[in-house]
Formats: structure tokens, C-alpha cells, sequence
């Protein structure tokens, strides 16, 4: 915990599920990285309580009272009563995380509120159906502080394949794999939720905002998985710093090496031989197989997804035109009875003006 800096609570939303409620964002700043969580009032007041069970002892600040005003009347909407919690609730969080003594902010509860990375991945929901609203706006923001830890692990490759210190860069390079390929199934399991959500009651326009969000993260991704892969070009295409490394060997030394083999080429084989089997390409050439693997499941999630968003797409395209049908017959309709009607009252302009015509 001594690795956060700041905590600070600027801003708050009202929500419309499960029901209507106010969260609270919460933006805490570490050494290396910041990230965000939503939490609503009642979720500060549980806090308050465990912690006080847990340790004994209340916090050093107390948790500001539910409504601010006292009165007969109240509304959780005042903007000048949210405005005070607001500020309560960042005192109450700064006051646990200043104070002499660390038993409330060493607390597994407290570390679990705030978010503290140590020890999410257990807590990776496998099942998109478990997502809410809420919790689902929750995981996108931890998958952003994913990505920026993979940003983090490839400058840091960067800087130490720069130092020569080829080991740790390739430490620094499989960790941003090895991430990376973690975000990406997470990634998936958003775009499932977001399904479940539509069927939930999910506004239209909601739903197409975080299928871009989802959109968004899918794009920083592929452009993360391509620095991944830049290292292996990089590193096979380097200079040789031994001078003896320099002489490149002779040919009758690899014959007399590798025999026959020497004179096939190295390749990777796609499925069956044939007579002509499947090319490398300039990105898969530098990725061992389980970098192929992931690329390839990277592609196959991105196109189910592409193919979701298309049929969201189409869906909302065959609702309008049942809906412009549904008008155009409503319409028709209506210009039926009105020619109707004009040709029942010039039935009786007609009768009239026969009557007219006998008075004169």
C-alpha cells in the first residue's frame, strides 16, 4: 500500500441498474501506474463496518453521514448534498491512508476496495453473465491498467535491450506476452457481457458506446501485440558484437554439419504437405508457436467480434425498417379513409347543389 500516492474522488454519476443510484470515481495514483473505481455510497458504509470489525477500531475519519441535511424532505439528487459526500467520502479514504497507524490500510477489505492490483487475476469473472452494469464498467478500467503495465513492460525491454542486457529484455518482452494474452480473453468476455446487458434492458446508445469502448481496448491491443512481436525482428536482424560472430561460416562447414538437411530449408510447417503449402508473412515469421497460437486466437476473437457488432448492426437496421413498414401502413390507411370521405361528402355536394338547381 505505501506504493499509492494519491486517492482522489472528483467526480460521481447516477445509474439507472438495478435500480437508480449514485457511485462515487474514485481515482488512485501509484508510483508507476493510476486507475479508477466506482463505488456507491453503501459500498463506503460496508467498508466502514468491516474495517471497524476487523480491527477493533473505528478509522481515523469518520464515514460523513447519509444525508448531509437534516430535514423532513431530502433528495439524493441535490447536487449540493452529493457535493458535500463527495468530499467527505476522499477525506474519509485520504485519512486511512495517511494515518500513523497501517492496520486499516493494510486490511485485505480495504486493499479489495480500492482495487490494489496484488492479487486480482483470482478474481478474473469467467462467466460474462456475472457482470453487471457497474461491475462491467469496473473491469474495462482494469483491463486498461493491464495494458498500460504491458506499455510498461515493453519500455522497459526497450531500455534494457539498449543497456545490452539481452536476458532481461527477453524477460521484459515474454512478461508483456504473457499479460497481453491475459487482456485479450478478458476482452472477450466483455463483448459477451455486453450481450447479456442488451437482453437485460441495456439502452441502445449505452450499448453502442461500450461496444466501442470494447472496440477501443480490441485496437490498443493489436497495436501492443505488434511492438510484442517487433522485438524478435529486432533481435534477429542485430549486428553480432563478436568479432568471430562476424565470419560467417562457410558453406562445406554446414554441409559437412547438417548433411542432406542442409540443403532444405528452414521452414514451419502448415498442416498437411502440399505442393504449395502456406507462406510465412512478415508477422508471423518472428513469433515461435505460441506466439502463432495467440495471434491467431487474437484474430479469430477480433472477427467474432467484428461479426457482433454487424449484427447488432443489422439487427437495429431490420428494426427500423419493420418500423418504417409498421408507419408507411399506418399511412396508406389513413389516405384510404380520407379518400373515402372525400368521396362521401362530394356524394352529398353533389345531391345538394341537384336540390339547389330545382329551387331555382
Amino acid at each position: 500500500m505505501s506504493a499509492i500516492q494519491a486517492v482522489f474522488i472528483r467526480d460521481y454519476e447516477e445509474r439507472s441498474t438495478p435500480k437508480n443510484h449514485i457511485v462515487y470515481k474514485i481515482d488512485i495514483q501509484a508510483h508507476v501506474r493510476s486507475w479508477q473505481m466506482w463505488r456507491r455510497y453503501s459500498e463506503f458504509d460496508d467498508l466502514h463496518t468491516e474495517l471497524t470489525k476487523s480491527t477493533n477500531a473505528p478509522p481515523p475519519c469518520p464515514l460523513p453521514h447519509k444525508h448531509a441535511f437534516s430535514g423532513f424532505l431530502r433528495s439524493n439528487k441535490d447536487a449540493k448534498v452529493l457535493e458535500e459526500r463527495r468530499a467527505g467520502l476522499e477525506t474519509y479514504l485520504r485519512a486511512i491512508l495517511s494515518a500513523k497507524d497501517d492496520r486499516w490500510r493494510e486490511s485485505y477489505t480495504f486493499k479489495e476496495f480500492l482495487g490494489v492490483p496484488i492479487g486480482r487475476q483470482a478474481n478474473i469473472p469467467n462467466d460474462p453473465s456475472q457482470l453487471t452494469s457497474s461491475s462491467w464498467l469496473d473491469e474495462h478500467s482494469a483491463l486498461q491498467t493491464l495494458l498500460r503495465d504491458v506499455w510498461s513492460e515493453i519500455n522497459k525491454r526497450d531500455a534494457l535491450s539498449a543497456q545490452g542486457d539481452i536476458s532481461g529484455s527477453h524477460k521484459s518482452n515474454v512478461t508483456a506476452k504473457s499479460k497481453l494474452a491475459g487482456v485479450l480473453s478478458r476482452i472477450g468476455i466483455l463483448g459477451k457481457a455486453l450481450q447479456q446487458l442488451a437482453m437485460e434492458g441495456m439502452s441502445e446508445g449505452e450499448l453502442q458506446r461500450r461496444t466501442d469502448m470494447v472496440g477501443r481496448l480490441q485496437d490498443d491491443c493489436e497495436r501492443l501485440g505488434k511492438l510484442v512481436t517487433v522485438a524478435r525482428q529486432t533481435s534477429s536482424r542485430a549486428q553480432p558484437s563478436s568479432s568471430l560472430d562476424k565470419t560467417p561460416p562457410a558453406a562445406s562447414d554446414r554441409q559437412a554439419l547438417l548433411g542432406a538437411a542442409a540443403a532444405k530449408p528452414a521452414r514451419r510447417v502448415f498442416g498437411a504437405s502440399s505442393s504449395s503449402p502456406p507462406k510465412e508473412s512478415e508477422v508471423t515469421r518472428p513469433l515461435d508457436n505460441v506466439g502463432l497460437f495467440q495471434l491467431q486466437q487474437q484474430q479469430t476473437q477480433s472477427q467474432d467480434d467484428q461479426l457482433s457488432q454487424l449484427t447488432t448492426i443489422l439487427r437495429r437496421q431490420r428494426h427500423l425498417g419493420e418500423a418504417i413498414n409498421h408507419e408507411v401502413g399506418l399511412q396508406i390507411e389513413m389516405l384510404d379513409d380520407l379518400s373515402s370521405e372525400v368521396d362521401r361528402v362530394g356524394d352529398k355536394l353533389s345531391h345538394t347543389n341537384k336540390k339547389l338547381n330545382k329551387l331555382s
